[in-house]
């Protein structure tokens, strides 16, 4: 009774400098941390109490040393167990907590696998208990060889030995199992927030992450998650401004064609990503006359966008003033060039002049593909061709324009860039000039906007299931 009441005491001194250690040792830690130092400060109070209790027992009341440190083995093995619970429950409370606050922690640095926490934990408890277990049994083989040899002794014996190996066996039972519940409770927390999580993602839903509370696989697989929905909002916020920028393009895009007597206009732009470099274009010139440009942007996506827009806002400046075509295009070329020489890109343009009172057509080519004019009535193609460098690649070339009158009525012109003719269809077959011109010749007799339609729908035929591989666009002009 008098060394229960001792160790009763101990534990109480113990538990009353708890508080103030657990403040300043466990909870100024990490959170993942807090749990594995939760269990140091408990089991090496435990330790305390029991040498204490060893120390104070030889002093006091003359203990052997056997004696001392069979109370330090037990208060070490109450300890275990007891820190073990202390510790899974401290692991919940930072669970919970970062539940609760929507606390978003790093990723483990360093990894402690649950195998080696489980192997750990299984070969200490086992040494413990085989340590108990052979000094039950040792007192009770040193007992039984006092009482002496008598069948009544032998019967008490089995019966005390017995119970008590069934009594401390009861009592490590009971704190297994209070433990596999403990734990149970943890994983379940992690479980469910883990696959509440994933299941937000596959939904859509990306304001959550997972808390990362430990350090062991689940925390690796809560930091990885986590690293996943972080890329899946960035990716979701590029696509958003894609799509914004992608929007912005359309909108500088003609919405409808001019109404011209005498014409009859349709024209498109179709990307190989959300923003391309080609663009088209009509703006009105003096005298009644019509401009149309067909410009293609080296490259794709974003920067072949930005530049286009910029090329498009320096050509309708210019067209604005007074000029030819030639010195027009030779202003734009030296603007343009200020902002590419640095970066390699460039532009080819094609650049056309339609005046419907006079039938004339002038135009000048910068390095873009000739436009393709067929004339119906009498079944030909020819090309408005002429020389011209691509724009922003000398800052000094100066373009020529290019002039032609009259035309049949009924003559179609085709302006469009290098992804009409170089799409690929599955076998590698590029659908090129004579394709082009055989749907223009079946369709010549239609609208501008039906003839257009036809192109694309023969393009999108041609093409199958391969991908497009640049950006398209065309413009379609009927001579009436």
């Amino acid at each position: 009774m008098t060394l229960g009441v001792i160790v009763l005491a101990a534990f109480l001194g113990a538990f009353a400098s708890r508080k103030s250690l657990e403040h300043s040792f466990v909870l100024s830690a990490s959170e993942p941390s807090q749990p594995k130092r939760q269990f140091s400060l408990d089991f090496l109070l435990s330790l305390t109490v029991g040498l204490a209790v060893m120390i104070f027992n030889m002093a006091v009341f003359k203990f052997p040393v056997s004696s001392g440190l069979k109370v330090v083995l037990g208060c070490s093995v109450a300890g275990f167990f007891l820190s073990l619970d202390t510790s899974l429950a401290r692991e919940r409370a930072v669970i919970q907590k970062v539940l609760a606050t929507d606390m978003v922690l790093p990723p483990p640095t360093r990894l402690y696998p649950m195998t080696r926490k489980f192997s750990l934990v299984a070969f200490t408890a086992i040494l413990f208990v085989s340590a108990i277990i052979g000094l039950v049994i040792s007192g009770d083989v040193a007992w039984l060889a006092k009482i002496g040899q008598s069948s009544m002794s032998v019967t008490q014996a089995q019966q005390a030995v017995t119970f008590e190996v069934f009594f401390v066996m009861a009592v490590l039972l009971v704190w297994v199992v209070n433990l596999i519940i403990s734990y149970s409770r943890n994983l379940k927390l992690l479980f469910e927030n883990e696959t509440s999580v994933l299941e937000r993602v596959s939904q859509g839903d990306l304001t959550r992450l997972v808390p990362v509370a430990n350090n062991d696989e689940f925390g690796v697989i809560a930091g990885h998650t986590n690293t996943m929905i972080e890329g899946l909002r960035h990716r979701i916020e590029l696509i958003t401004a894609l799509k914004l920028a992608e929007e912005v393009q359309q909108n500088l895009l003609p919405q409808k064609p001019p109404s011209l007597p005498g014409l009859d206009i349709a024209g498109t732009s179709i990307y190989c990503d959300e923003t391309g470099g080609d663009y088209y274009d009509y703006f009105e010139l003096s005298n009644g006359r019509l401009g149309v440009v067909v410009a293609d942007v080296s490259g794709h996506g974003v920067g072949a966008a930005l530049l286009m827009t910029t090329a498009r806002a320096l050509l309708r400046q210019r067209a604005a003033m007074t000029g030819d075509l030639a010195h027009i295009v030779s202003d734009v070329n030296q603007e343009l060039f200020r902002d590419v020489q640095e970066s390699g890109r460039f532009m080819t343009m094609f650049l056309l002049e339609i005046h419907p009172t006079a039938k004339t057509l002038g135009w000048v080519r910068g390095g873009h593909d000739p436009a393709i004019l067929y004339d119906a009535a009498e079944d030909t193609f020819s090309e408005l061709a002429g020389e011209g460098m691509a724009l922003g690649v000398n800052k000094n070339f100066q373009f020529q324009e290019f002039t032609r009158e009259g035309w049949t009525p009924g003559s179609v012109i085709i302006v469009g860039t290098d992804g009409i003719r170089e799409t690929h269809n599955e076998e590698n077959e590029m659908f090129g000039l004579d394709r082009l011109r055989e749907v223009i010749r079946k369709h010549a007799a239609e609208p501008a906007e039906e003839i257009q339609e036809e192109v694309i729908d023969a393009l999108r035929t041609f093409q199958g299931d391969a991908p497009q591989e640049d950006d398209i666009t065309l413009v379609v002009v009927k001579l009436l």
